[in-house]
């Protein structure tokens, strides 16, 4: 018999045995005595016959048989077994299904908690996966297009959180590429979409970068009245210029005061390297004072409601609103960047010292690569005249006395 038409197929009535309507190339048609007609497909693999499903008629048509019969002959030229090959696709479907992106990003995190990663870096990570969680978070991962992850960024960005689309994008897209490497995605959809999203415009952390400046603010300082914590907390952000959160989760553990150093961990560090801080003589006194004050407990700079905890990350923040400076003039940040703007317009240093003890990483590779160096004793000389410098410029006017409003207990 030739091939089949469409009417042949329609017209083909069930009788009491299965029969055959053959359509060629070992594609035929298999007529059950209850009236079902199946797609079936002879062939031969490594010397067994084989027999392969296509579905039924009219679910499946004629072209659409034909379709999968050419397929199926292709796999056979190329050597594979098409039974072996279907059963593997439906294996791979099951596990597409069963590792929805949500799976996938919670196995990630926890995998960079493993490693180390800093709490606020994971708590930062967490608060975007769960914005993209409602609308991706049940999708196989393997299935997610690109379209569907632009439409959850363009939901963060119609909130004005441009900035918040932009990482959301990048954590999307690390989750993306651990499922590649995990062997359940092939294309990671977010990689292209940097183009597609409002660039933010850059918004630099307030601060004081002048010599009159910095010495209104030292001389500040010394008028603050509130908690004695705070206040020294205030003075050794001036004075050590590292992160807020390095300085207020430091522990006394972490100090040598006879060597004048203290080493930060690397878990405690933005780039996940240890730090070193040089004391001088002023941060070491000012230590000592402290050490009255929260010496018996686990952090420096104890929280004010339980020892157990360091203070809040807003208070050093709180402290500078209650002494006049608003948010847009002067930030806890911006001691690091008035230390910075100083330090090199002073010409003393060399400007990878100052950048090493600031912590920052070099962007450029070969670069990074030739100032490993931990300029270490020049790093002492430096702090040292900072700290001399600060108390100059402190002293070159009266303390101010601010008016504190009746908000003391900071």
């Amino acid at each position: 018999m030739g091939k089949l038409f469409a009417t042949t197929i329609a017209n083909a009535k069930p009788a009491d045995r299965d029969y055959k309507l053959t359509d060629g190339s070992g594609l035929y048609l298999l007529v059950k005595p209850n009236g079902r007609k199946l797609w079936r497909l002879n062939y031969s693999h490594l010397g067994k016959q084989r027999t392969l499903s296509f579905g039924a008629w009219p679910d499946v048509g004629l072209a659409d048989a034909r379709a999968q019969r050419d397929d199926a002959r292709r796999m056979i030229a190329a050597g594979l077994d098409p039974s072996h090959e279907k059963k593997l696709a439906t294996a791979r479907e099951m596990i597409s299904e069963e590792n929805s992106f949500k799976i996938v990003a919670e196995e990630w995190l926890a995998k960079n908690e493993r490693e180390d990663m800093a709490d606020v870096t994971l708590a930062k990570i967490r608060w975007l996966l769960d914005k993209a969680y409602p609308k991706l978070g049940n999708r196989p991962i393997a299935k997610i297009t690109a379209q569907e992850v632009l439409a959850v960024l363009r939901a963060v960005e119609a909130t004005g959180r441009y900035e918040s689309a932009r990482r959301m994008r990048s954590v999307l897209s690390r989750v993306f590429r651990y499922a590649i490497a995990t062997t359940r995605a092939e294309t990671d959809p977010a990689r292209d979409l940097r183009g597609a999203l409002t660039v933010p415009k850059v918004k630099h952390l307030a601060a004081i970068t002048t010599e009159k400046g910095a010495g209104e603010l030292m001389r500040a300082i010394e008028g603050y009245t509130g908690h004695a914590i705070t206040l020294h907390a205030l003075r050794l952000s001036a004075h050590l210029f590292v992160r807020p959160g390095e300085l207020r989760q430091a522990e006394w553990s972490e100090f040598d005061f006879d060597r004048s150093v203290w080493s930060i961990p690397a878990e405690k560090m933005k780039m996940r390297r240890p730090h070193r801080v040089p004391l001088s003589t002023q941060a070491v006194a000012l230590f000592e004072e402290l050490h009255e004050l929260t010496g018996n407990w686990r952090y420096c700079f104890a929280s004010f409601r339980t020892p157990r905890r360091p203070m809040s990350e807003n208070t050093v923040n709180a402290a500078l609103r209650v002494l006049g400076f608003k948010q847009g003039e002067m930030t806890a940040h911006g001691f690091r960047a008035m230390a910075a703007t100083l330090l090199n317009e002073s010409g003393l240093f060399n400007p990878d010292a100052i950048e090493r003890q600031l912590a920052h990483m070099e962007n450029n590779g070969v670069r990074r690569a030739y100032t490993r160096g931990e300029y270490w004793e020049e790093r002492v000389r430096m702090m040292q005249h900072w700290s001399d410098h600060l108390d100059h410029l402190r002293d070159g006017a009266r303390i101010l006395k601010p008016n504190f409003g009746g908000r003391n207990g900071i």
